[in-house]
């Protein structure tokens, strides 16, 4: 019958098939992704830039004047006679400078998606801050063509600056994160007033003189900002984080400027001065973190 060779033949062909078949190498499963922790200890370092952003100095006299001689103070417009009269003087330069410096914290990854931290940093200042003035010329009361010239120069200096601060983060991915951040702010700083004035030309008041103060000392404040951190190599990573900070503000006294007549000891005014700096700003700034623990594990299958 003719069947049943066919049926042999087939037979033939699948088991040679068959056969062939197993001979074929099995493509291994390729390897799980590693799971990286971010739980540890880290230290690093950073730089960037800080910004002050309210660095005027206001300068607030008390004009005391002698009735009896006619005379515009240097630093207002308030003209004599008066007794005591207030002005307002403002001298302000926004300033930015190079900063740097390293941190240290420790991540607990409380979740799979969610982490703790805290951290603490320390950064220098490049040239720390700056130098800004202030001149007005008015006019002398009683005397066409003459006028006096004032002029206020303050600086407003950010010598080193600190922070403690928590941190909250979410892992958007497991090698990347996004967190909020705040907590205290310290650091050293400074300001200068000095205040001169000269009258021009010299027809019946010296006004000749210069008087100012500094004052500096070690501040403390608060500061709050956000950042963005990627694990780009186990226990390594690097980010990018903004900060703003406030030290609060600091008022000290400039003492007397004094205006006299000429020849004599005939005073023609008092410029009794005290100067109000805050300091306040932001920081931008990359950095790098090596984290003592968080090595890669392999995903379990």
């Amino acid at each position: 019958m003719r069947i049943l060779p066919a049926v042999v033949v087939l037979s033939g062909l699948a088991f040679s098939q068959s056969a062939w078949g197993a001979d074929l190498p099995v493509k291994a499963p390729p390897p799980p992704a590693p799971v990286y922790s971010w739980t540890g200890f880290y230290l690093g370092g950073n730089v960037g830039s800080v910004f002050d952003d309210n660095n005027s100095v206001n300068v607030t006299t008390i004009n005391t004047f002698n009735n009896n001689i006619p005379v515009l103070s240097p630093l207002g417009q308030t003209t004599g006679p008066a007794a005591a009269a207030a002005t307002t003087v403002n001298a302000s330069q926004r300033w930015g400078d190079i900063a740097g410096g390293a941190q240290a914290g420790f991540n607990w990854q409380v979740a799979p998606t969610w982490l703790l931290g805290l951290e603490a940093d320390i950064q220098g200042i490049g040239s720390h801050g700056a130098s800004f003035g202030l001149t007005q010329v008015v006019p002398r009361l009683g005397f066409p063509g003459d006028s006096v010239t004032g002029t206020v120069v303050a600086t407003d200096n950010v010598n080193w600056l600190g922070t403690v601060r928590g941190r909250v983060g979410f892992l958007v991915t497991p090698s990347w994160l996004i967190y909020g951040t705040g907590g205290l702010a310290y650091g050293s700083v400074s300001s200068s007033t000095t205040i001169s004035a000269a009258e021009t030309p010299n027809t019946g008041t010296v006004i000749s003189n210069t008087t100012g103060a500094f004052s500096s000392g070690t501040r403390t404040g608060w500061t709050a900002g956000f950042g963005v951190e990627a694990m780009v190599a186990p226990n390594f990573t690097i980010k990018a984080e903004w900060l703003h900070y406030d030290l609060g503000s600091a008022t000290y006294s400039n003492g007397q400027l004094v205006g006299t007549l000429i020849g004599t000891s005939t005073t023609a005014f008092i410029d009794a001065s005290t100067s109000t700096v805050r300091f306040s700003g932001d920081i931008v700034r990359v950095g790098f973190n090596y984290i003592f623990g968080g090595a890669p594990t392999a995903a379990k299958y």
